[in-house]
């Protein structure tokens, strides 16, 4: 599928078949989540495949947006490296970096048959010490989110997100 085509049919899937995600599938999307773009190249991504299903599903109890995580066989975990980041106030662009991994992740799952979701950890205190917990992850890397990963068992139509009124050409006019 070419990149328009994947970036335009792209949904999110949140039914999954109980279908094993092989390990290859799984590398596959994280190296594609570590070809995306970042700020002085700083690369401040960590992530973890999980696909225990005990973890799972003790990650579905705690995440009150990730309860798919029960019947999902896998899901990646982006995190925030704070020890690659830039300085002081630039330290924060680790989200936008980490958010681009991830939306290359959600393409990629999409473009090789792979369903798949944005799970919001990060900004809330709460999600972000329990998916540390829950996964023995250090201080030093921040979840961003979880992305349940595995075979679609539900079909679903793209939302029409286009909307001329959200652009603007040169200067600000208008609402």
């Amino acid at each position: 599928m070419d990149a328009m085509e994947c970036i335009f049919s792209r949904t999110s899937i949140r039914s999954f078949s109980d279908t094993p995600v092989p390990e290859s599938e799984l590398l596959k999307v994280i190296e594609a989540g570590m070809a995306a773009p970042s700020a002085v190249n700083m690369q401040p991504w960590l992530f973890n495949a999980v696909t225990d299903r005990q973890l799972l599903n003790t990650l579905s109890d705690k995440l009150p947006y990730a309860k798919m995580l029960k019947s999902v066989p896998a899901a990646i975990l982006v995190c925030g490296d704070l020890r690659k980041t830039l300085d002081q106030r630039e330290r924060d662009y680790w989200v936008e970096d980490c958010s681009a991994a991830s939306q290359n992740i959600l393409l990629a799952a999409h473009a090789i048959g792979l369903g798949a979701v944005w799970t919001a950890v990060y900004p809330v205190r709460s999600r972000i010490d329990s998916v540390q917990s829950i996964l023995n992850i250090p201080d030093y890397l921040i979840p961003l989110n979880v992305i349940p990963i595995g075979y679609p068992d539900e079909i679903r139509e793209p939302k029409e997100k286009w909307d001329t009124q959200k652009i603007h050409w040169n200067k600000w006019e208008g609402d």
